[in-house]
Order: C-alpha cells, then sequence, then structure tokens
C-alpha cells in the first residue's frame, strides 16, 4: 500500500465513522423524541424537527457517498477528471440542501427554544445551516480549481 493510498484509506475510513454516527445520532433522536415533549403542541414541533433532521440526512449520505467515490477516484489516479469535478459539484448541491433545510426551518427552532427557554438550540439550528453551508462553499471553490486544472490538462495532453 502505498502513502497516498494510505492517506485515502484514513479518510475513507473517516467517512464511515461520520456515516455511522449522523446514523447512531438519528437513532437516538428517534428513541428520545416522545420523552422530550409534554404538551401535544410542542411534540408536533418536535416531529417536525426530527423530519427535518431526517431529510437532512438524505443529502448527507449523498455527499458522504460523493466523497468516498472521489477518494476512490484519487486512488485510481482519476483525480483531475470530469467524474471528479461532478462529484464535488454533487457535493456542493447536498451542502446547499442541507443548509437550506436549516435554514427554511429555524422559525421551528426559535419556536421550540422559546417554549423550553433552551436559546441553545436555536444556536444549533444556525451552527447546521453554517457548516452545511461552509461546506457547499469549500466544494465548490475545489469544484472551479478543479475544472482548471482539468483544462489545462487537456491543453497539455493535446499540445504533447
Amino acid at each position: 500500500m502505498s502513502r497516498k493510498q494510505g492517506s485515502t484509506l484514513f479518510l475513507k475510513s473517516a467517512i464511515v465513522l461520520l456515516g455511522i454516527g449522523v446514523l447512531a445520532l438519528c437513532v437516538v433522536l428517534y428513541l428520545n423524541i416522545d420523552e422530550a415533549s409534554d404538551s401535544g403542541e410542542e411534540f408536533v414541533f418536535l416531529h417536525i424537527l426530527l423530519a427535518v433532521f431526517y431529510a437532512s440526512a438524505i443529502p448527507f449520505y449523498a455527499a458522504l457517498h460523493q466523497a468516498f467515490k472521489l477518494l476512490q477516484y484519487i486512488d485510481r489516479n482519476e483525480a483531475f477528471s470530469e467524474i471528479s469535478v461532478a462529484a464535488l459539484r454533487r457535493i456542493k448541491h447536498c451542502g446547499f440542501a442541507i443548509s437550506m433545510l436549516y435554514v427554511v426551518s429555524l422559525p421551528l427552532f426559535y419556536y421550540v427554544a422559546e417554549k423550553d427557554d433552551a436559546p441553545g438550540l436555536l444556536l444549533i439550528g444556525l451552527l447546521l445551516a453554517f457548516a452545511a453551508m461552509v461546506i457547499s462553499v469549500f466544494a465548490a471553490v475545489l469544484q472551479k480549481l478543479l475544472k482548471s486544472a482539468v483544462e489545462i490538462k487537456k491543453e497539455n495532453d493535446l499540445t504533447i
């Protein structure tokens, strides 16, 4: 195993651990949601927030899958290719979708935080939206750089 494959192996295992962690969080939240609320109205809002969390898990796992594929492209020396650019584009879209889900659900976070007198809950919603947007912007920058590198590589291949 080469040094490069060792580093991608580390990143692949980190991706798998992230996926397992979010899956465990989904299960724990599902099992504990009934204990968290006493009133009927709050119960509904907490379930809507849980649905937002589950809905955001779909693009999260899609982005993890694309990141895993991107690491496989790096292992096969296909990092500077159109398929890598496409993978980064999909990661960008997934990050944006997650961010928009949490931005749209911020009024729900606010309502539940007001009812429970827990301002930290609103901060969690903002943090999730911000983190997903940062990942989306980072993927967009990498996509632009990689696209430029692919174009330069194509020009160099044609001149040689």
